[in-house]
């Protein structure tokens, strides 16, 4: 870190500026005061003679945009962008500010990284990477300088070849010419990269934390092509443990490399956040880190530095020097001169950062034949709590239902087209330093568009690890009509959907809208009634659809359609076990006042409301009996979620929006489960488990066992008995979601986005997966195909798949929200249902059908 320069400002946007961080390739980044929330963070600044040039402009901006869909994990959020981007203003990007270190000057400080470091490092790198490679896309940002060691794990900052470039200037004609660091067998060979690229590249990476050099970057520059595509890598000194994933991450072949998501698997099975609760950075980093952020904390509390006279050095002491520990992460200085033009810190540093190793002299490809579409150049970034500009990742595109197919995309723009992005040869290409890197030029004509870039076609299709197989069809719910309320599926046949307005029926074979039906309004549940026909609860009546046209075939009316409730108000269905349905339901009935004493006059009669629990056959279409429970909050019938279902009882919970103040101060802060008897609705028993919350989220099984979320840990207790039989420690502040059993194996969830599978028996882990996605508000939905071998989570901002049985990260769906880009924002969760080989994927009005095992 180093004083402000005279030519750099005082303020960015809403910031004071306090200390320059570290120049990159592409930009400044500045420590600076965030005076509204009065919070340190950086500012990633363009350099004024690249930002002159419009494609980087364009690109920068663009990829400031993708920032904020990829922010999450180890990727941190954008605080800010340019409201408005004048000509004549510097693009800039602002990030909260986090003590780290980059991975280059780490190993300076200390040398070689212990295993479990390592671990931790290349788990955290690869979860990135699987996100980014689930979008179709590649990174092209790992180096040294862009790997960032923070207290709590590691953090990624550049998501293009920009991000880790060794240098970047005005080429004459007005183009970007860039030049290249790590590069890969399949680049020197002049073929486009692809997600496997950014393995070899992690491969690197990982031996240099390992060893503190980089396997093919020793020896003679020159012949830095040759070795990377011919000559194997020397990994003697990396730990045994680590050494055949490293090798397969370094194979020549793309196809011999892992996935990412095996990668990460194989690094840390508990994930990158599990294996590094505690202090994951040895002493000697973990006090560096520590150190930078008590100066920062005093930089920012000194307020902004006062300029020192232009014409003499500045006051301070001799020993002045740039501090290994910048703001956001400590970068490399271009000179270990003392520069005597600014105003120096005083000792914000002890030592000077040496020259890296040559790491980034590594090879050249011939020519870089990617359509415009491939992933852009990002601005370089060493600042672990800022995220620069990322190379555009949006989603794949998806067919656009009940709409011509798509005309074939426009023309690049002749500002970047396929002759104007290219990488010449080290030795031979104009403008190149020999033994440098290869040269990315991107033309500056002002015909580019300035939205984000379209992803370029996968040409590995659906096999590629991490990428989400081709949907078999798209539905989009009519925008003309109200938002689906219920989504459920009909005898592996039809997706059945009700909204305010009425149900369709969408043929799960084609995804094709069949039918619909103005009389099921508002409805709940589509359960089979025998092969025939379609059970459908609404508001007022039962109906039975015919599955071909959904007219109605039989109605039941709730008001005079059951003896001895006259009027009757249905709440929501319970729950189903074969043809029976289970739901609460009440009416008002009249209470007489009693006979007055002689002398007296008669009182009012009184209107109560009395509910029952009812057993209804669909098949057949009658009540198979009703039972009292308590009414609960509120004139309407309580609301039930059912638990489990035993072989001849089921346990069901009332959920706390419709219990009385009463029920609460009675259960003490616990959930009360009852049971009842399948066959006659009678009463067996009603109790707490432990310290179940009453909104603790809980699933029981067949098997007599109930599993449910007990402060952050997950508990198994004993039906009806409540004896504990095991217990599966969670992390601090992140409880467990509803898990989901299946043969021998319980598949749990929790709110640190992790999944993962217990044996139901015993307890013990089997596997541990994180889907990678910001840690929120709840715990991910999990759904499991019907075979049982694919798991599906689904939260606010993704679908990840996992092998159930051994955790394999297979792929991750997001979907583009708004087919139109001028569309609203959709925030709806994602929802899966799953039927057949078949899994629906909902989000909000747009509905995907995945192939799955």
């Amino acid at each position: 870190m180093e004083a402000l320069r005279q030519d750099d400002p005082r303020r960015i946007g809403p910031y004071t500026v306090l200390a320059r961080c570290r120049e990159t390739a592409s930009a400044v980044q500045y420590l600076a005061h965030d005076t509204a929330a009065d919070r340190p963070v950086v500012v990633t600044a363009a350099r004024p003679e690249l930002a002159a040039l419009p494609a980087f402009r364009r690109r920068f901006q663009a990829e400031a945009r993708t920032a904020d869909r990829l922010a999450g994990g180890w990727v941190q959020p954008q605080l800010d962008t340019p409201a408005d981007d004048a000509d004549d203003d510097l693009p800039w990007t602002a990030g909260p500010y986090v003590p780290a270190m980059t991975l280059s000057e780490a190993i300076d400080v200390m040398g070689p990284l212990p295993e479990r470091a390592v671990r931790i490092l290349g788990a955290g790198i690869a979860e990135t990477l699987s996100r980014v490679h689930a979008t179709g896309a590649v990174l092209q940002g790992l180096a040294p300088g862009t790997v960032l060691l923070a207290e709590d794990g590691p953090r990624l900052t550049a998501f293009g070849p920009l991000g880790a470039a060794a240098a970047a200037e005005v080429r004459p004609g007005g183009q970007l010419s860039v030049r290249l660091g790590y590069l890969t067998p399949e680049q020197v060979e002049g073929e486009e990269p692809g997600p496997a690229s950014d393995l070899f590249v992690l491969g690197l990476l990982l031996a240099y934390a390992a060893t503190g050099t980089t396997p093919l970057a020793d020896g003679p520059a020159a012949e830095g092509a040759e070795r990377i595509a011919r000559t194997d890598p020397e990994l003697g000194a990396v730990p045994e443990e680590l050494r055949d994933l490293i090798a397969g991450c370094l194979a020549k072949d793309p196809a011999d490399r892992p996935s990412a998501g095996t990668v990460a698997a194989e690094l840390a099975l508990e994930g990158a956040a599990g294996l590094a609760k505690g202090d994951w950075l040895p002493e000697r980093l973990a006090a560096a880190v520590t150190e930078q952020g008590l100066r920062v904390r005093e930089l920012v509390s000194a307020g902004p530095p006062v300029d020192a006279p232009v014409d003499r050095p500045a006051d301070g002491p001799a020993d002045a020097t740039p501090s290994d520990a910048p703001a956001d992460a400590p970068g490399r200085e271009l000179s270990p001169v003392r520069d005597t033009r600014t105003t120096q810190l005083g000792n914000i540093g002890r030592h000077v950062p040496r020259t890296d190793r040559p790491t980034t002299q590594l090879s050249v490809p011939r020519e870089l034949t990617a359509p415009p579409a491939a992933p852009p150049a990002a601005p370089a970034a060493g600042l672990p709590a800022v995220l620069p500009p990322v190379a555009a990742l949006p989603p794949r595109p998806l067919p656009v239902p009940a709409a011509p197919a798509p005309a074939p995309a426009a023309p690049a723009s002749p500002a970047v087209g396929r002759r104007s992005l290219f990488v010449g040869l080290a030795a031979g290409a104009a403008g190149l330093v020999v033994g440098g890197g290869g040269v990315l030029a991107l033309g500056s004509g002002d015909g580019g568009t300035t939205d984000d870039p379209k992803p370029a076609p996968s040409r590995s299709g659906p096999t590629v690890a991490g990428l989400p197989p081709q949907p078999r069809w798209v539905y989009t719910h009519p925008a003309a009509e109200p938002p689906p309320l219920t989504a459920a599926l009909w005898n592996d046949r039809l997706l059945v959907l009700t909204s305010e307005s009425g149900a369709a029926g969408i043929d799960l074979r084609t995804g094709r809208r069949v039918w619909e039906n103005t009389d099921a309004a508002k409805g709940q549940a589509a359960l089979p009634a025998g092969k025939d026909l379609c059970f459908v609860a609404g508001p007022s009546e039962f109906l039975w659809l015919s599955p071909k046209d959904g007219k109605v075939a039989h109605r039941a009316g709730y008001a005079d359609g059951f003896t001895g409730a006259p009027n009757l108000a249905v709440s929501e269905i319970v729950g189903t076990f074969g043809p029976v349905v289970w739901f609460t339901g009440s009416n008002k009935v009249t209470v007489k006042a009693p006979a007055p004493k002689k002398g007296k006059k008669r009182g009012k009669d009184t209107q109560v409301v009395k509910s029952y629990l009812f057993a209804y056959d669909v098949l057949q279409r009658k009540e198979l009996w009703r039972t009292p429970v308590p009414t609960g909050r509120g004139p309407a019938a309580p609301v039930h979620r059912l638990i489990a279902v035993g072989q001849d009882d089921f346990v069901v919970r009332q959920s706390t929006g419709t219990l009385t103040p009463g029920d609460v101060k009675a259960a003490k802060g616990k959930a009360v489960f009852r049971g009842f008897d399948q066959k006659t609705g009678k009463l067996l028993w009603s109790r707490s488990f432990g310290t179940i919350a009453p909104d603790g989220a809980a699933m029981g099984d067949d098997r007599g066992l109930l599993y449910a979320a007990v402060g952050d840990d997950l508990q198994v207790f004993e039906i009806p008995a409540g004896k504990p039989k095991w217990t599966l420690n969670g992390t601090t502040g992140t409880p467990y979601g509803t898990p989901v059993a299946t043969g021998t194996l319980l598949h749990t969830t929790n709110r640190n986005q992790e999944v993962g599978a217990v044996e139901r028996e015993t307890g013990r882990l089997r596997w541990r997966r994180s889907t990678e996605a910001a840690p929120g508000t709840a715990a991910p939905a999990v759904t499991l195909s019907t075979t049982g071998r694919t798991l599906l989570a689904a939260d606010g901002a993704q679908v990840t798949a996992f092998a159930a049985q051994d955790g394999r990260r297979l792929w991750k769906f997001q979907d583009i929200g708004s087919q139109d880009p001028k569309g609203p924002t959709v925030t709806a969760p994602y929802r899966v249902l799953a039927t057949g080989k078949t899994a629906v994927v909902q989000r909000d009005r747009i509905f995907y059908a995945f192939p799955v095992a």
